[in-house]
């Protein structure tokens, strides 16, 4: 009989100040705290709002243009546009130059509800940049180099 397993070392590592890992986490927080303050009143959840504010703010978006944008499975796109459909806030029209896809446009209630949804959005922003006080605009500048695309 064998004795007890030799623990195996590992290379090191520091997860904690691993950034990928960070910046998933705090995205998880942040979005998970603004969606309370949503979900509560308007029973919108987190992927219902990604797509209300990507078609309410971005021209002919179909469910695809709205899954690479936002990194959301296209599954969870779908449903949450079926769900906003059901309640209301948005139409779905076959693209007259591919008719697989299904472009989102938002109803007179979708509309309304974003003049209600995006005052929480910037109050909640409000607080975020109050907490990072002078490093706002550092943390702003490194984001927007992150997302460079390579060219």
């Amino acid at each position: 009989m064998k004795g007890p397993l030799m623990a195996k070392t590992l290379p090191s590592f520091d997860l904690e100040s691993y950034l990928p890992y960070r910046l998933t986490v705090i995205a998880a927080e942040l979005s998970a705290g603004l969606a309370k303050q949503y979900l509560a009143r308007f029973s919108i959840s987190i992927a219902e709002w990604r797509v209300l504010v990507n078609v309410g703010y971005t021209k002919g978006l179909s469910v695809r243009d709205i899954e690479k944008r936002v990194g959301l499975e296209k599954s969870k796109v779908s449903r949450a546009a079926t769900k906003l459909e059901t309640k209301g806030y948005l139409a779905k029209q076959v693209d007259s130059d591919d008719r697989r896809l299904l472009k989102l446009t938002l109803t007179d209630a979708g509309v309304q509800l974003l003049h209600e949804l995006i005052p929480i959005a910037e109050n909640y922003q409000a607080g975020l940049l109050q907490k990072l006080d002078h490093q706002a605009d550092a943390l702003h500048a490194a984001l927007d180099k992150l997302m460079e695309k390579p060219k």
